[in-house]
């Protein structure tokens, strides 16, 4: 028997809604990984797309354990000389939340363009409004 390999013509794609709040960050972006990767699926290929859309909703009230609230830091650099930025969980909960998901999401990818476009599957907002309605997503409540 040969192992199944799936194409990208086979794979369907579903919408998911996933509401975090009070959810601790990691946990919830390992299982929102697995989900835009495939990898729940038992037609799970490595070097196939074949994972679902998933939209965070409330990203504003992710919550992070221990003193990562004050600590956590986020780094960006402008590629000039003396162009690092340094910002801390709390300030980009107040300036943008949806960042917060995306890294922690996007770290968990393959570094490669299978990975920049299993990401383009995540769609991060900061409030409990979305605007993919016409999708139909599902709602999504991963055992965490």
């Amino acid at each position: 028997m040969k192992t199944y390999s799936l194409k990208k013509e086979e794979v369907n794609r579903d919408w998911f809604v996933l509401d975090v709040t009070d959810m601790v960050l990691g946990r919830v972006a390992t299982k929102i990984a697995d989900r835009i990767r495939g990898k729940d699926k038992p037609t799970f290929t490595p070097h196939t797309d074949g994972g679902d859309y998933v939209i965070v909703i409330n990203a504003e009230k992710i919550k992070v354990t221990g003193s990562k609230y004050e600590n956590k830091k986020y780094y960006s650099h402008s590629l000039y000389p003396g162009g690092l930025k340094t910002k801390t969980f709390k300030e980009l909960v107040d300036k943008n939340p949806e960042r917060i998901i995306e890294e922690a999401v996007k770290g968990m990818l393959p570094k490669n363009k299978l990975g920049k476009a299993i990401f383009k599957k995540l769609k991060v907002f900061s409030g409990p409004i979305h605007d993919h309605d016409s999708q139909q997503p599902k709602e999504w409540n991963p055992s965490i």
